[in-house]
This record gives structure tokens, C-alpha cells and sequence, in this order.
């Protein structure tokens, strides 16, 4: 019921901010067509601030009035998600350097890892250096592939809506605490109020003030349903964005090509020249993640290795299945 309600306000609140900042993003903030472009004409980016500003109110508001017991990790988070909002933002506006921006990054990424207790730990097998340093490695790399996935319309509605669902469900039932269902709910909620505005052909983009946070609250919630056990769920969940970044990633390391330029060669990307409509594209990965989501669910019910190998196992062969259908030309 919690998080319905939150989910509800916050497609509202952002529905209503994305609206009344319009006309200033069109003026300040209009993204031009470039190499790794999908739009034609300048569009204006920036929505990203209604999606991070309500989905973190929103949730501030509801974990202190349910008297949510140990904050503290998550508002260390909304902090590093303001920090990572604001490198965004400038970014939209003024383009940082690589290095710097890999840089704040890193130290968003740090503040997160920085507030773990040692007693949280998803694979108490190894060291809790090693351990830390992997979730450090893991979290930058999400905040990245995030941004580098949200190149087309919709996609990133596709991607997060599923995942937030699926994490108030587990929510619901006992796998993850209270505080991570109700960011989901938020950060849910904000996309479906976003979506209006980001249909094809979209009035507005994100923006990496919102690419990139987001990227971090996915990763924070993730973490969380991996240290309640549930590792290969919190894997199967962003699958194919997992799976289409790190595979364009090396193969233009493979070939030899400057992987941090802008470029068009992710999987999905490929799809539009192949002959894809962006709609096509966007619902056949939406269908993935709702299955994808139904195979986490099925790991964390069953809650036994055999099964959270055969549910990786079934998310790799369609994820793959996918990949290569949009790697090819469409019949």
C-alpha cells in the first residue's frame, strides 16, 4: 500500500516539475545531435532534474515519517546522488573533462561504500577489502553503463520500471528492507511521471543530471538485495544493460577504438540502423526485463543455488537472444 502511494506522488510531482521546467530547458539546455546521437534535432535534456529532485523527496519524506530505524546509509546515498546530480548537470551544460568527471564519480561512488557497516556483506567468502573494492569497481561501472545505455526514447523508462517493481515486491515480501522498496517505489514512480514527456519522438531527455544519479540508486538498491543473499537476482535484474554496455565496451577495446568518444555502436543503437522503430526496440527490452525480473523472483522464492544458476543461465541465453536479433537486420 506504502509503496503504490509513493510510487503515485512521486509520478505526480515529477509529471508536474518536468512541465514547468520545460520552458527553461528548452532555452538553456538544448542537446545537439552528435556521434552517438539517436535524435535528429536539438532537444532540450535536463528532465533529470524533476526524476532525481522528487524521487529523493519523495522517499526522504516517507522513510522519516514510517520511522524507518538506521538512515543513515541511505541519506549518505541521497548525498551522493545530489553530488553525482550536480557534476550532471554541469556536464549537460558545459561539458567536464573525462578524468575529472571519472574522478567525482569515483567519489560519489566512495561516500556509498564509505557508509557500508562491515557486518553488511553480499559474499562473506571473500575479504572485506576485497569484498568493498569489487562493490566500489561495480557501483562505478553502474553509474556509468547507465549513462552510456540512455541513448534512446523510452529506454530508460524500459529499464527502471521493471526493476523498481520488482524490488517493491520483494519488498512486500520480506526480502529487502522497507527503505529500498520505498526508493524504488520513488525512483518508479518519477520514470512513469518522466515517460509522457520521453515518448517517441521525445519533448525532453534525461540528461546526465539524471543518467548518472539514477545509475547510483540502482546500484544502492541492487547491493541491497544482494547482501539479503539474493546475489544472483540483484545480477538478473540489470542484465541487458549490464550485458549490452560490457560487451560494446570490449569489443571497441578489443578493436582498438577510443571507447571513452561518443559512439553508436551499442547493441541497441545498432537496432535502429538495422531497421528497428525505436517502439520495437524499446518494447522487446521492456519484455526482457519483465521476464528477467520473473526469473530474480523465481531465484529469490526458491532460494537455492541450482536455481539461481539455472535463472542466470535462462537470463544470459535470452539476453543474448536479444542482443543478437538487434545486431542483425530485421526480417
Amino acid at each position: 500500500m506504502l509503496g503504490g502511494l509513493v510510487a503515485l506522488v512521486a509520478a505526480l510531482g515529477t509529471a508536474l516539475l518536468t512541465w514547468a521546467i520545460h520552458p527553461l530547458l528548452v532555452r538553456y539546455a538544448l542537446a545537439r545531435p552528435n556521434a552517438r546521437s539517436s535524435h535528429k534535432v536539438p532537444t532540450p535534456q535536463g528532465a533529470g532534474i524533476a526524476v532525481v529532485a522528487v524521487t529523493l523527496a519523495v522517499a526522504a519524506f516517507a522513510i522519516l515519517t514510517t520511522n524507518n530505524a538506521e538512515t543513515h546509509l541511505v541519506f549518505m546515498t541521497f548525498g551522493a546522488t545530489i553530488l553525482l546530480a550536480i557534476v550532471g548537470a554541469v556536464d549537460d551544460l558545459r561539458t567536464i573533462a573525462v578524468l575529472p568527471r571519472l574522478l567525482l564519480q569515483a567519489a560519489a561512488v566512495i561516500i556509498v561504500v564509505a557508509a557500508l557497516p562491515d557486518s553488511v556483506r553480499a559474499m562473506p567468502q571473500l575479504p572485506l577489502l576485497a569484498e568493498r573494492a569489487m562493490v566500489f569497481v561495480a557501483g562505478l561501472w553502474l553509474v556509468n553503463l547507465v549513462n552510456f545505455m540512455d541513448g534512446i526514447d523510452w529506454i530508460m523508462v524500459a529499464e527502471v520500471v521493471p526493476i523498481a517493481a520488482a524490488l517493491v515486491l520483494l519488498c512486500v515480501a520480506g526480502e529487502v528492507s522497507p527503505r529500498v522498496g520505498i526508493v524504488a517505489a520513488a525512483l518508479g514512480g518519477a520514470m512513469i511521471g518522466f515517460a509522457p514527456f520521453n515518448k517517441p519522438v521525445a519533448k525532453v531527455f534525461l540528461g546526465d543530471v539524471g543518467s548518472l544519479p539514477i545509475g547510483l540508486l540502482l546500484g544502492w538498491c541492487l547491493l541491497a538485495l544482494a547482501w539479503h543473499g539474493h546475489l544472483a537476482a540483484a545480477l538478473l535484474l540489470p542484465l541487458y544493460f549490464l550485458t549490452d554496455a560490457t560487451a560494446t565496451l570490449l569489443r571497441r577495446m578489443w578493436r582498438r577504438e577510443p571507447f571513452w568518444d561518443a559512439h553508436r555502436s551499442h547493441f541497441y543503437q545498432r537496432a535502429t540502423d538495422n531497421g528497428f522503430t525505436v517502439q520495437r526496440i524499446v518494447g522487446e527490452i521492456f519484455v526482457l526485463n519483465v521476464l528477467l525480473a520473473a526469473l530474480a523472483g523465481l531465484s529469490v522464492t526458491i532460494n537455492a543455488a541450482s536455481m539461481d544458476v539455472a535463472a542466470l543461465v535462462a537470463g544470459l541465453c535470452a539476453t543474448s537472444l536479444l542482443l543478437y536479433r538487434f545486431s542483425r537486420p530485421k526480417s
